[in-house]
């Protein structure tokens, strides 16, 4: 028989709660495939047979009522009332036997692992709400469908769900005929268009904007410079430091644009070893995040990436850490001799856990979602706030770690650290009688001036290599504090 070219599969959508789905086989696989049918229909009629059952196929069923589990020998009986049969065993003898005698009744199988015998497949299928997405590469590669269904829960945000009940509700209002309900429809719907047109243009219209501005800046202090010799003495009686800052702002915000993470780290890891004190070190870290966390939390706000839920769980929990690690910090201060080499310590373990997320050493934890949001970002913006950085480090990895969506933690995260930033920059301002502020200045002009240009060039650089850099720079810059404070002591 002539193969047939391109995919002849038709895509069909069961009601799955109202037929009833036979699964042979209780193993990884077997687990696998009920697992896949109840995250599609939690109310699915299931028989499970098998010999063997594993202890995570009992957990399964306990809490799914409407699973039957029967610890049996398959017989042809089995099928009878079946209306869809998945084999799910590694016995090629009893899988062709499956086969023959769901045929014999009329009934579609799905063979695990076998696309050549398999009447039907359990593809990848992307799930918000009411929408569902199913993906098919024929059998061909189940690794590129479960990377586009990746693609797409990730850049398709949960409110579309919103959409979908909002636009079902206006067709149930709309009268006339076919012709004009569609009409009106096009009219509401038009306006998700409008960003597509402008998509391709904002961009560069941003950039010839901040190119704009960047050489009018130029322009102006090149001017005072030739025609104000004020301007000359006041830029000679700058602080050097602030320069050394200036470019140490700008590079870090560059870096956590490429990776997003490790501004904390790095700035607070540079700033102790340029000999600022813990607490001066930490301020000037916040102060420069107040903006650049504003702006993308903002961003995340309008693609609707925040869980509304989790912010309100973490945002006075965070700030109460985030405060008391500031006053605390702040009143140690003339303790800062002390206190740094902590802090350092404290970078160095961030250095290390760069390294190992370059590397994927660091393995996602299996188990349901972190209950003790609280007490999550308590300790967050407490950490955050005495060793200079790490809300991000802590409570995200945390989140997605126990199994919470990566994108809207992501968004819930950045809006959260703008108040976390703020109150932390606030305690520090009024808490020091003294500060640095050449090095304070300089991380928040030169970080502002990265912001706009980050993204674009973290898409030409390897995240990997950054990675491997900034961790090894921080363990680098951490352990030189660390040995000079020793040294120092002996």
């Amino acid at each position: 028989m002539e193969e047939l070219k391109g995919n002849q599969l038709f895509p069909v959508f069961l009601k799955l709660n109202q037929l009833h789905t036979v699964i042979i086989g209780a193993g990884p696989v077997g687990l696998e495939k009920l697992n896949a049918v109840l995250a599609q229909s939690e109310q699915a009629g299931i028989t499970v047979i098998a010999e063997e059952i594993a202890e995570q196929v009992y957990d399964l069923a306990k809490r799914s009522p409407q699973v039957k589990l029967l610890k049996k020998s398959y017989t042809a009986d089995d099928l009878v009332q079946a209306d869809i049969v998945i084999a799910a065993t590694n016995n090629n003898v009893l899988n062709e036997e499956i086969i023959r005698d769901a045929h014999a009744l009329k009934l579609l199988v799905n063979v695990a692992d076998k696309p050549d015998l398999c009447d039907f497949y359990l593809g990848s299928i992307v799930k918000k709400g009411d929408l569902k997405i199913a993906i098919s590469t024929n059998g061909k590669s189940p690794t590129i469908a479960k990377r586009l269904k990746e693609l797409f829960n990730d850049n398709l945000p949960g409110e579309l769900d919103i959409t979908l009940q909002q636009m079902s509700l206006l067709r149930n209002t709309l009268k006339g005929d076919f012709n004009s309900k569609v009409k009106k429809l096009n009219e509401v719907s038009a306006v998700l268009t409008e960003p597509v047109a402008q998509k391709n243009s904002f961009p560069k219209f941003r950039l010839l904007v901040w190119l704009t501005i960047v050489l009018s800046i130029a322009v102006l202090i090149a001017v005072f410079w030739q025609r104000e010799p004020e301007f000359q003495t006041f830029v000679a009686e700058i602080n050097p430091m602030f320069y050394w800052f200036l470019a140490g702002g700008f590079i870090f915000a560059m870096v956590d644009g490429a990776i997003g993470m490790s501004y904390g780290v790095t700035s607070t890891a540079f700033s102790l070893s340029m000999g600022i004190p813990p607490a001066s070190a930490s301020m000037g870290v916040h102060l420069s995040e107040v903006l650049s966390n504003g702006i993308a939390g903002w961003m995340h706000y309008r693609m609707g990436n925040i869980n509304w839920k989790l912010f309100k769980l973490l945002i006075i929990p965070g700030i109460l850490g985030a405060v008391t690690g500031a006053y605390l910090l702040s009143s140690l201060e003339h303790y800062g001799t002390y206190i740094k080499p902590f802090i350092s310590l404290y970078t160095l373990i961030l250095g290390g856990v760069i390294l190992s997320k370059a590397f994927n050493v660091a393995k996602k934890r299996v188990g349901g979602k972190i209950k003790k949001i609280t007490l999550l970002g308590l300790f967050g913006g407490f950490i955050d706030a005495v060793g200079g950085g790490g809300w991000g480090s802590i409570v995200l990895s945390s989140l997605i770690a126990g199994g919470r969506n990566a994108r809207f933690s992501l968004g819930t995260v950045k809006l959260t650290r703008f108040f976390i930033a703020l109150m932390s920059s606030l305690t520090f301002i009024t808490m020091l009688k003294s500060a640095h502020w050449e090095a304070v200045a300089g991380l928040v002009i030169g970080s502002a001036l990265a912001a706009p240009i980050a993204a674009k060039v973290s898409n030409r650089i390897s995240v990997k290599s950054i990675m491997v850099a900034v961790g090894i720079i921080v363990i680098a810059v951490s352990l030189r504090s660390i040995i000079m404070f020793i040294i120092k002591v002996i």
